[in-house]
């Protein structure tokens, strides 16, 4: 169990720390957890696409960042990370989110990167989100 600066809850499998960008999703998780949208939009390409299944698709930096503003006050007091799964260009993340009215929420994003190297950005987000009230 991690706890951060900002009082966020992070459990996350220690095998995550193994392979670069298993280390860079679990920052980035952790930075949307607590809306760090220096760090999020630092770290997608400019070309962007974020398909929220059921909901919208977000495309370029612009609209990611309008959004993050958005949810600026979710409160997300604890970020439960299942699984981090890295192959090339792709990687998927799965986990739970509870935020501070005791609201649980799990999700899974599938990543693309714009690179199959440790500095590459994200290129593509497909959400599935579903609340567990």
């Amino acid at each position: 169990m991690l706890k951060t600066s900002g009082g966020l809850i992070v459990l996350c499998p220690e095998e995550c720390g193994n392979s670069p960008k298993k280390e860079f999703l679990k920052k980035f998780n952790i930075a949307f957890a607590e809306n760090d949208r220096a760090f999020i939009l630092e770290n997608i390409a400019d070309d962007f696409h974020w398909n929220k299944i059921g909901d919208r698709q977000l495309k370029g930096k612009e609209a990611v960042e309008k959004t993050l503003y958005q949810m600026a006050d979710a409160n997300i007091t604890e970020l439960h990370i299942f699984n981090i799964i890295t192959h090339g260009r792709s990687a998927s993340v799965n986990g739970e989110l509870v935020f501070e009215n005791k609201k649980r929420v799990a999700f899974c994003d599938v990543c693309m990167f714009n690179g199959a190297g440790k500095n590459s950005k994200i290129r593509e987000i497909t959400s599935y989100v579903i609340n567990m009230d």
